[in-house]
């Protein structure tokens, strides 16, 4: 039975969602989970969830991690040996083989830090990748980084393609993945240095390689991964979650505001427009892995419901089902031995 470790402390409105959507997952998906928190806390929550002979234990974290914990006082905290917060608990579980995935909706910056000092990187990664997964028209794009590497070399860009392409194939089951770098034109030639001294680096590999993207390629689902540096993925996943809210409400203003035509047109196109809503949701694919890291670690919203913390389960169920660590693994290993100085 896969295991899997949820940070009963993470979202925003902890412990509720942490532990309503761990026991859904638990019902719905097989899998047995380990809650990690100040257990006074969990535990009403999770008698009022009826779980009865469900797979699901507490482990006692008697601190937590916030937003508040930053810079130097948050890699101390991180790199202690004695840390008692849910997060560094929870990753020591994955690290020491009692768990096979970790999942958190807490602060991404504290899951990138922890997941570092306690996990480590896979041989051959310079950086871990955080990369989540946007809907196309013509289905999903894995988009990294989006954030945890605002500046980076042309070898983490080819290392962060390596690593999108296995996950890509092996949990979002596409054969032979397109990895396309992100730029402000199509052209060979376009972008910016660092898109330009990454490009020979692509050309060179043994990567699907699509070549330069803009956004709307992107969007318009011509790769199946996208490939740049935190701080241009990060800048794309804001404006597209903020574009698809501004869309949605507008079509409910105006629907709202309209004639009893517009009103009864809005009640017929309701069904239309609930997919089109589940299609924009960031929760229906719960958290995003990060990816390099040495062990399985997966990222959410801190504003994650129950519904995004038990798909998020499933998820990190999936990569665990088809081993896609060993695959990565195997992958930069391959990498190094062809191109040494990656």
């Amino acid at each position: 039975m896969v295991r899997i470790v949820v940070d009963a402390m993470g979202s925003d409105n902890f412990p509720t969602p942490d532990v309503e959507g761990a026991v859904q997952a638990a019902r719905e998906y097989g899998v047995e989970i380990i809650l990690v928190g100040d257990e006074a806390i969990i535990k009403p929550v999770l008698n009022a969830q009826n779980a009865g002979s469900l797979p699901i234990r507490i482990v006692h974290a008697p601190e937590m991690l916030t937003m508040e914990d930053k810079g130097e006082k948050l890699v101390l905290k991180a790199r202690s040996k004695d840390a008692k917060n849910s997060m560094a608990i929870g990753i020591d579980l994955v690290k020491n083989g009692e768990a096979d995935a970790f999942v958190s909706m807490g602060n991404t910056g504290a899951g990138m830090v922890n997941a570092l000092f306690r996990l480590g990187r896979i041989r051959g990664v310079d950086r871990p990748a955080l990369a989540p997964i946007f809907p196309t028209a013509t289905g999903t794009c894995i988009v990294l980084d989006i954030g945890a590497n605002p500046d980076c070399k042309p070898e983490n860009l080819l290392q962060f393609g390596i690593l999108g392409s296995i996950y890509a194939e092996k949990v979002r089951g596409v054969n032979n993945p397109k990895v396309g770098l992100v730029s402000n034109g199509e052209e060979e030639g376009k972008g910016n240095e660092l898109v330009k001294g990454a490009t020979p680096l692509f050309k060179a590999s043994k990567l699907n390689y699509f070549g330069n993207v803009e956004g709307k390629e992107v969007i318009g689902g011509k790769v199946d991964v996208a490939v740049t540096d935190g701080f241009t993925g990060n800048v794309m996943l804001k404006s597209s979650e903020a574009v698809a809210k501004l869309i949605t409400d507008k079509i409910r203003e105006i629907i709202k505001k309209g004639s009893i035509l517009t009103k009864i047109g809005g009640l017929l196109v309701k069904p239309a427009l609930g997919e089109i809503k589940k299609l924009l949701d960031p929760s229906e694919q719960g958290a995003a892995p990060l990816l390099g890291i040495n062990g399985l670690v997966f990222i959410g919203h801190g504003r994650s419901d129950a519904f995004a913390m038990k798909n998020a389960i499933r998820v990190a169920k999936q990569a665990v089902d088809v081993n896609v660590l060993e695959a990565m693994k195997s992958a930069i290993e391959e990498s190094m031995r062809s191109a040494p100085h990656i």
